[in-house]
């Protein structure tokens, strides 16, 4: 049976307006499940219309009261995390302890805010002239549009969310057309929490009805995008379009991991499987390349290949011990196909998988097997561009000068993973590597109290932390003379 889901305007469950619909596949099985309406530019219309008649009350409200409906939000979500989570396997594929992992970093997400949210400071400063200061003070930008994708459908709305809806903005989210349903069960939560009507408004639809339609309205006041660099760039044109707005891009990657020789071998192994593997290599900050010191590159090849063998492929939904599931869709497959045949072609090697798997259970299904391929060089697909998908290419290098320019040799600068004992060797490549997020002897380059964006290619402006949260306030200067 083929469950049909509704998305939220103004505070109730609706259709589109002319009743066009967009079907749901389990990437697992190729089969359709579920659908949701495919919105109009009259239905994002009017989700802005009603995003900004509330964003006049809403940004009056007690901040307190704020974080107190998103404290109550992170509860719910917490409760029904078990639910969300199947319905996020069911429609992308990710194994389900690991979909559940995320819709719980959704819930943290929503108490960090609701905590940050209570922390918006101003300044007093003091003037030059007797009697007279300056206060900073930072008021709601206004409607908020967030555009968000497939790969992590609820913890990227939720850095959008849980930023706009503490700082005083309303929103329009536009979900992603592959994964729509856990992101509307997410916001569901946020509903029953008591989110006033029109502050918080969900789209489903086509990118290319429903993102001009919102980013190019003139009551959005703030875009925040998270996708391709090609289409950021095309959002940032037309976010100019209506008046100057602020926006924030996460944007594509490449990212680069550097193993030397002084490393703890078996945790640069277990994070380069987990970090190239995990969600299918369907991440921004997944390890898209690998560069190993020459006299450890055999060893590491040796290592990180028997690890990613024991990886299960499957559909956790009826395996549990599932550890990659299917890509979320059939082009993700065709490009991970390119990259390695294009890679082989040139010189390079597979060390283990390379194709689809085969067997019973993989006649259907966006199925792609975990992939080494050595002796790579940056005159192929996978070193140059984002792969997107569990293939990664590894070669040597010599010395830290080598490691450093092949690491920056790239158009993208969203994060980097360097593994080393050596605490000079940890500084230099910090300072030195050109990217948004560093880390050193771990793969987690992003954490929710920290601000987390791109160089290059890979974004402009941040998520995360703080900075995060004054990406959706405006500040604005009083200054007073005091007649004494």
């Amino acid at each position: 049976m083929v469950q049909h889901y509704k998305m939220l305007i103004g505070g109730k469950w609706v259709d589109a307006k002319k009743g066009g619909i967009i079907e749901v596949v389990n990437p697992a099985t190729e089969e359709v499940f579920a659908s949701v309406p495919a919105a109009t530019k009259e239905d994002v219309e009017e989700a802005i219309l009603k995003a900004h008649e509330a964003f006049l009350k809403w940004k009056k409200e007690n901040p307190f009261q704020r974080s107190k409906i998103l404290r109550k939000a992170s509860e719910i979500v917490l409760q029904r995390s078990e639910k969300i989570a199947r319905t996020m396997t069911e429609e992308l594929g990710k194994p389900v302890k690991e979909a559940k992992g995320e819709v719980e970093k959704g819930a943290e997400i929503l108490r960090y805010y609701a905590e940050e949210g209570e922390r918006i400071y101003g300044r007093v400063i003091a003037n030059e002239e007797k009697d007279t200061e300056s206060i900073v003070v930072y008021e709601p930008i206004g409607v908020a549009a967030a555009i968000t994708p497939w790969n992590y459908p609820i913890e990227l709305l939720a850095w959008k969310i849980g930023g706009a809806l503490v700082s005083g903005c309303t929103i329009v989210a536009k979900l992603p057309s592959e994964t729509p349903l856990s992101p509307l069960k997410f916001v569901e939560c946020l509903v029953d929490a008591g989110v006033p009507e029109g502050v918080l408004n969900v789209i489903t639809g086509s990118g290319g009805t429903v993102g001009p339609a919102l980013i190019e309205n003139p009551l959005v006041k703030r875009v925040a995008f998270t996708g391709s660099t090609e289409t950021g760039k095309e959002i940032l044109k037309m976010s100019a379009s209506s008046g100057i707005k602020k926006v924030t891009l996460e944007l594509g990657g490449s990212l680069p991991m550097i193993v030397f020789k002084d490393a703890n071998l078996d945790a640069a192994v277990t994070g380069a499987v987990r970090r190239s593997f995990r969600n299918a290599g369907q991440i921004c900050i997944a390890v898209n390349r690998i560069y190993v010191e020459r006299e450890i590159y055999e060893t590491f090849l040796e290592k990180f290949a028997e690890k990613t063998k024991k990886l299960v492929v499957g559909n956790s939904l009826i395996d549990e011990n599932v550890d990659m599931g299917p890509m979320c869709t059939k082009a993700g497959v065709e490009k991970v196909e390119r990259h390695v045949n294009d890679a082989v072609a040139k010189g390079a090697k597979i060390v283990c998988g390379g194709k689809r798997p085969s067997g019973p259970k993989f006649e259907k299904g966006f199925f792609y097997e975990p992939t080494i391929v050595r002796d790579v060089n940056h005159d192929m697909l996978i070193m140059r561009e984002e792969t997107f998908g569990p293939a990664v290419g590894v070669m040597p290098f010599n010395n830290i000068d080598e490691a450093i320019q092949l690491a920056n040799d790239t158009n993208y600068g969203l994060a980097a993973i360097v593994y080393t004992n050596n605490m000079n060797i940890a500084k230099r490549c910090a300072q030195e590597i050109q990217a948004g997020n560093v880390a050193i002897n771990n793969v987690d380059a992003g954490v929710i109290n920290a601000p987390y964006g791109g160089w290059k290619d890979s974004g402009l402006g941040a998520e995360h932390g703080p900075e995060g949260l004054h990406e959706y306030l405006i500040q604005k200067h009083v200054r007073i003379h005091y007649f004494i």
